[in-house]
């Protein structure tokens, strides 16, 4: 295992990999849109295909559901854990500082932490080689657990998930389609020209699933664990229709390859070697270390969680 990464050290140089290879069944139908379609036949609704015309999982919508469900999960332990990428005014770190009609800060933006840096370094000979790290450390110290893994507009992402295709061994064309229509609640009938068809993909369906982090500290890899062990045991639905019954999907992961080449370059080495020889031998099995990064991730927002209230305290006092 590795000691922490020092947080201003994010891509700069390579530290470890964790890649992640499986499978993810349809164990209902599942709806991934495309939009209306524009063809004189066929459905109103088809799904998401690949150029060859078989059904195709985008990897944003697992990320986006995988994240959703972690980001659920840190605000119900603190809300400050956690932002809304999809409102500025929400990240935790806006571009622009926000204020409110008396010109008081409400949440500092990185053009604050910008000049808060160059007035903390004023003077100091060593100006331009300080300058970039200690930016880093204080925007890495304000941004939200979840962003720190999943990226946000300042950060990059430590998680990449590649499009899901169709395993073409167990795909036969076979799309269902689905009628829909809107209840006019006056007659209890079907309302005029609200009578519609969706394509979904039927259930049993398998795609394959590969995905990888780079750099992550341990923390990190323990919130991905939670979070991957919640599409193991069914409980993050994906697409649309999901109040229908829609979208129930279960991911069984085959292969968990680990390696952690910080400060040893000899080893990185023999890492690239075996890497090109295509030896399995090049990486460990990351299942003998889910059970330390969960820990970590405990113990990291148990810290977080004293540091808040140590806060909240100093500024009741």
């Amino acid at each position: 295992m590795s000691t922490i990464t020092p947080n201003y050290l994010m891509f700069d140089k390579f530290i470890n990999r964790l890649e992640l290879i499986g499978t993810l069944t349809t164990v209902t139908a599942l709806r991934i849109s495309a939009g209306r379609s524009i063809e004189p036949i066929g459905s109103d609704l088809p799904v998401m295909k690949d150029a060859f015309g078989r059904p195709l999982i985008p990897g944003a919508s697992f990320k986006g559901a995988l994240r959703s469900r972690l980001e659920s999960i840190l605000r119900a332990i603190n809300p400050d854990f956690a932002a809304n990428p999809a409102i500025e005014a929400e990240w935790s770190i806006p571009s622009r500082t926000i204020e409110n009609e008396r010109k008081e800060v409400i949440k500092e933006g990185i053009d604050k932490l910008k000049e808060d840096t160059e007035k903390e370094l004023e003077g100091d000979p060593l100006k331009v080689l300080k300058q970039d790290k200690l930016l880093t450390e204080k925007i890495l110290a304000k941004t939200d657990l979840a962003s720190h893994l999943f990226g946000s507009p300042w950060l990059a992402s430590k998680f990449q998930v590649r499009d899901l295709t169709v395993d073409p061994e167990y795909w036969f064309g076979q799309y269902q389609e689905r009628d829909g229509v809107a209840i006019d609640r006056d007659t209890e009938t079907a309302a005029d020209g609200k009578l519609y068809d969706f394509q979904v993909v039927p259930a049993g369906t398998p795609f394959y699933f590969k995905a990888v982090v780079e750099n992550a500290e341990e923390w990190e890899l323990g919130l991905l664990m939670i979070g991957l062990h919640q599409f193991e045991t069914e409980q993050i639905p994906l697409g649309g229709g999901r109040s229908r019954g829609l979208g129930v999907v279960r991911l069984d992961i085959d292969k968990m390859r680990w390696v952690d080449v910080e400060n040893n370059p000899q080893f990185l080495l023999e890492y690239l070697q075996k890497l090109v020889m295509e030896d399995e031998t090049a990486y460990e099995d990351a299942a003998d270390y889910k059970d330390e990064w969960v820990r970590q991730l405990i113990k990291h927002l148990n810290n977080k969680m004293i540091q808040h209230n140590k806060t909240v305290i100093r500024t009741e006092q």
